[in-house]
């Protein structure tokens, strides 16, 4: 019998216990990637992933949502059981998963050996049974504080995980605007095995699309717009509060219009508030809109708490965007903000500053001004997918015995 096109499958994992970041990432590298012959498949605890559009040779398996309640306390999300046992489920799913998949290359993103060292067993499953496999973990250029993570990787084993078991280490970062292997003291055995790739670029709509959004939005030819988002809107109804707390309060007709994306996490009684709230302002409100990058195009500024994904989809679009990072429980968000200002590449208020007064004069001011934001964007390259076509091509050039045929 004639053996088909021979295939090189790549599994992605994103544990994916609240928020969007994570899937919104790992779809979008999963895209990009993709290519003649090579099959992606995405374990993933999100449960809005079946929401998103697939394309060909990209499937996602869906593990038991969890969610997190405190650093290291999670809880099933949806199933009502032990937590222990819906963990177990996760983990044998994903074990499973890697072993009748038979990746050429696993991509983990974000958490070294998984949520509750889930993934642990697939990463020795793969370098004992299938040590030609490429392990790659996938960092967002902040992870927390330096005195934090370095003390979280050591309490767990990290550094040790990262030595024995992962091939490579690509961060979706600028090296000279922060650096991790400085601020969380990796060695050198492990520093070596890190590839910086820039930051991830998204699709940018064409201007027909964002003109046509603006239209949809009742808006005039010079009219400006404000997106407010808070990413999977778990913890961001303060930023929404404090920015319908600016409009209720304004004395006089603000000079934009505004949009506000609560996310689909955010709490039912809250999303009904703001909700409410917005419609006695005529403010379009939505829980969850699956084109943003249509809507960051179509704006003349972004409100946002700063998270990597969101920034790197506005940043795409070419928009000024204000951050308003929260500081705990992690510090990323923070970092972050304050390492894009050193940059002009955003400005941001402080969670314990900001107030509907100050919010208003920071709009204000960068909507007059766009012209430094706008700029230091326009310098700012976007390298994450060449770099990452460029290792993945390495690896298809450099392991023609590893190719399963199906």
């Amino acid at each position: 019998m004639k053996r088909e096109s021979p295939t090189y499958n790549i599994l992605m994992y994103s544990h994916d216990t609240y928020g969007l970041g994570h899937i919104r990432r790992t779809m979008a590298i999963a895209s990009h990637i993709l290519r003649e012959n090579i099959n992606i498949l995405i374990l993933t605890g999100s449960p809005i992933v079946g929401r998103f559009s697939f394309p060909e040779q990209i499937d996602f398996i869906r593990i038991p949502g969890m969610i997190k309640k405190t650093n290291d306390e999670y809880l099933p999300l949806s199933i009502r059981s032990n937590p222990r046992h819906v963990m177990n489920i996760r983990r044998d799913i994903i074990t499973a998963t890697a072993k009748a998949f038979r990746p050429n290359l696993f991509i983990v993103d974000k958490e070294p050996v998984g949520l509750k060292k889930e993934a642990l067993p697939t990463l020795r499953w793969l370098k004992r049974y299938m040590p030609g496999t490429r392990v790659v973990l996938g960092l967002r250029d902040i992870m927390d504080d330096a005195v934090t993570v370095r003390e979280d990787w050591k309490k767990r084993g990290i550094y040790e995980v990262l030595n024995q078991l992962y091939s490579e280490i690509w961060v979706y970062g600028n090296q000279t605007f922060y650096d991790p292997i400085q601020e969380y003291a990796i060695p050198d055995n492990i520093s070596e095995k890190i590839l910086f790739t820039g930051y991830i670029p998204r699709k940018v709509p064409d201007k027909k699309a964002v003109q046509s959004f603006r239209k949809e939005q009742g808006l005039a030819k010079d009219e400006k717009l404000v997106v407010v988002t808070t990413g999977g809107g778990g913890d961001g109804f303060p930023v929404i509060d404090t920015y319908l707390n600016m409009l209720e309060s304004a004395t006089a007709s603000l000079p934009f219009k505004s949009v506000l994306i609560a996310g689909p996490f955010m709490a039912d009684r809250e999303i009904k508030e703001v909700i409410e709230r917005a419609r006695r302002l005529g403010v379009r409100t939505c829980k969850f809109y699956g084109r943003m990058e249509k809507m960051f195009a179509a704006a003349d500024l972004v409100v946002s708490m700063g998270g990597y994904n969101t920034f790197c989809e506005i940043v795409s679009q070419g928009t000024p965007t204000l951050i308003i990072p929260r500081e705990f429980p992690r510090k990323e968000q923070l970092i972050r903000a304050q390492v894009l200002y050193n940059h002009n590449l955003a400005d941001y208020i402080p969670w314990n500053t900001v107030s509907p007064k100050i919010l208003l004069e920071r709009i204000l001011a960068i909507l007059d001004h766009p012209e430094p934001y706008r700029d230091a964007i326009s310098r700012f390259e976007l390298t994450g997918y060449k770099i990452m076509r460029w290792r993945l091509e390495t690896f298809l050039n450099q392991e023609p015995q590893k190719i399963n045929y199906v």
